[in-house]
């Protein structure tokens, strides 16, 4: 039904558009009680909740950051079976993101393009609607419910000069370390200038020790932080990443964010040409998150958390990641192509794999 539906209606409206409809028939779900029956029908089996990070997951599969942007829909989401939501990026300041267009469909690689640029309401917009929605997963743990884990994926204002982003990042972290289940520093998004430049270990070390130390005092609590990743790193930069999270002792991993590659693609390459600049996503980028992963694997503590996302598409793609290494996986893109039941069919397939061993 859902693929009728998007190559009949959903493919032919902008992708941007398409995305606020499904945002808006989500939170209508919600309204009407529509979500509360999928969350029973889809929730994650008990056999799939895992511990990491101090926290409990009630699946390995999540949802990544760039779905929900502004915290409006973390619970109708969950409510398709996603074991955590990653809300952002969010950045300081509010902020509009790049002009329009900024998203595009590679529909034979079911594959997208996008640049959006960070447009989201802001940290201090959205610190009452997480404290909401904590409010509200500790009301649904006490009745026995889905609950996800909520993480938040933090970014630099564009306006904010280079040599002033740690200030910026303190500032998001500030705000929102305490309604935060985990935090991710993202340094990887190609589409804010000079952001990449952050991943730079001279950088990223005073940046990342920093947002640790504002977090756990703003929360007065240890807050779980994480550093996103660029699939584009060489393996030398990979390697670097992976001493520096050593030293720091810091949490985890995320890899790996879009690439600004566009190798390997059946779309023709005018057509790819024309859509500009911007993080390609989706089954093209799998092989190389696997390979980061499995670098990543190699040379961490088994105790730092790796959380793999790029070109996640089926069941049998989140278990090969977890056979890899990956304490977690995320996907995104392919819920565009595979719809609101994608969720459903991974979750029941990662426990058909564990009942057969």
């Amino acid at each position: 039904m859902y693929r009728f539906l998007f190559s009949t209606v959903l493919s032919r409206l902008d992708p941007e558009n398409a995305h606020h409809l499904v945002i808006s028939g989500l939170r209508l779900g919600e309204r009407i009680g529509v979500t509360t029956a999928l969350a029973r029908w889809c929730r994650p089996a008990e056999s799939l909740e895992i511990k990491a990070l101090g926290l409990v997951w009630p699946s390995p599969f999540g949802l990544a950051a760039g779905f929900d942007k502004d915290a409006t829909t973390v619970l109708p989401l969950a409510s398709l079976g996603f074991g955590h939501i990653e809300i952002g990026t969010v950045t300081a300041a509010a902020q509009p993101g790049n002009p329009k267009p900024r998203l595009f469909r590679l529909v034979k690689d079911r594959a997208l393009i996008n640049r959006m640029g960070f447009n989201n309401d802001g940290a201090e917009a959205l610190r009452p609607r997480l404290q909401d929605i904590r409010d509200r997963i500790t009301r649904l743990k006490s009745a026995g419910r889905h609950a996800p884990v909520v993480g938040v994926n933090i970014g630099k204002t564009k306006l904010t000069p280079l040599e002033e982003a740690t200030e910026d990042y303190l500032s998001s972290a500030r705000v929102l370390a305490p309604v935060a289940d985990y935090l991710v520093v993202n340094v990887s998004s190609p589409n804010t200038p000079g952001l990449r430049q952050l991943q730079d270990i001279e950088a990223l070390r005073p940046l990342l020790l920093a947002v640790r130390q504002e977090a756990d005092q703003a929360a007065e609590q240890h807050v779980p932080l994480l550093v996103k990743i660029a699939p584009d790193l060489n393996d030398d930069d990979v390697d670097a990443v992976a001493a520096l999270v050593t030293d720091l002792g810091l949490d985890g991993v995320i890899a790996t964010n879009t690439t600004i590659s566009r190798e390997g693609l059946s779309t023709d390459q005018e057509t790819v040409r024309a859509m500009g600049a911007g993080g390609l996503s989706g089954p093209v980028l799998a092989q190389r998150s696997i390979e980061v992963l499995q670098r990543l694997r190699d040379r961490l503590p088994r105790t730092t958390a790796i959380i793999s996302v790029g070109g996640v598409r089926s069941g049998d793609d989140v278990a090969e990641r977890l056979a890899h290494g990956a304490t977690l996986v995320q996907g995104y893109t392919a819920f565009v192509y595979e719809g609101p039941f994608w969720v459903r069919r991974i979750n029941r397939r990662l426990a058909s794999l564990l009942r057969s061993g």
